[in-house]
């Protein structure tokens, strides 16, 4: 666990990173004491300047709370629900809930969407939009979508900073989002989500991709979500008379390839820590499902 002191990175960044994959893979679970200044120094083999440094850093991303005369403690992470089944999006979700979601629209342009939601949408004339979802400056969703681009000309991407798509959508083109399909998956964060998430690159996200149809039943969304799993809880409505929700094992046979997540690159493998993290996140959908 000594930092490298061939590796360009200031020596409390080496130290904060050691310990942020250790909270982020519940290695140090919340409510757990941190070693104590001695120990990570002696853990580390650096002074104690650079581990109050790194801690400091910590307690700022509210990874662990600092208490004058009392041992540092992990925090327990703030955790944000969605409902899955229903087709409102995150914006609309949060404001019910008195939670105001911000949204930094990272690109909006025209390409070519991957084959299913090509096959969905009905055309390959689509606009790829990217957009992060925070709460409080904390990121917790990274958002994909593709739009038909004949259904929504003019869109910009002004017009989405801080703003619900589905709201636009109805109040600009008189397309109201009611009905789709979605499916949940607990995958790998690969470099480019763990950055924008704030995440450990191989920790673990809950994937939520689906597709959304108007009030005409026609196409108008296809979209894949990565939530960071230490900040949102799915929640699931069920019932004696209707099944909202369902959860399926995928076939890994070689004839049968399970679908790759929608990402530029491919995703690092999970971490120990990180498997045991989706695999309990896996069984408490079970759990909630019955």
């Amino acid at each position: 666990m000594a930092v490298d002191r061939s590796d360009p990175r200031p020596l409390h960044q080496q130290v904060a990173h050691s310990l942020r994959k250790q909270i982020l893979g519940h290695d140090l679970p919340p409510g757990a004491p941190l070693p104590s200044e001695a120990e990570l120094c002696a853990a580390f083999g650096v002074g104690r300047s650079v581990v109050r440094q790194a801690v400091a850093g910590l307690a700022a991303d509210g990874l662990v709370i600092r208490r004058q005369g009392r041992p540092t403690v992990v925090a327990s992470p703030a955790e944000y629900r969605r409902l899955v089944q229903r087709a409102t999006g995150l914006s609309d979700q949060f404001a019910v809930a008195g939670q105001e979601l911000h949204t930094v629209v990272r690109t909006l342009r025209p390409g070519s969407p991957p084959p299913r939601a090509q096959a969905f949408l009905h055309t390959a004339d689509a606009l790829r939009l990217e957009r992060l979802r925070l709460v409080g400056g904390d990121p917790l969703a990274y958002v994909r979508t593709w739009l038909p681009a004949a259904k929504v000309p003019g869109l910009r991407a002004e017009d989405l900073t801080d703003a619900s798509l589905h709201r636009l959508l109805t109040r600009n083109y008189g397309l109201r989002p009611v009905s789709g399909r979605r499916q949940v998956r607990a995958v790998a964060a690969d470099d480019m989500l763990a950055e924008a998430l704030r995440t450990e690159p191989g920790g673990p996200l809950l994937m939520l991709e689906g597709e959304t149809t108007d009030q005409h039943g026609q196409a108008l969304e296809w979209f894949t979500t990565w939530h960071r799993a230490d900040r949102v809880v799915f929640d699931i409505d069920v019932s004696e008379t209707a099944e909202t929700v369902s959860l399926s094992a995928l076939d890994t046979t070689p004839d049968a390839p399970p679908p790759a997540p929608e990402t530029p690159a491919a995703a690092p493998p999970l971490t120990p820590a990180a498997l045991a993290r989706a695999r309990a996140l896996a069984e408490e959908l079970h759990r909630l499902l019955g």
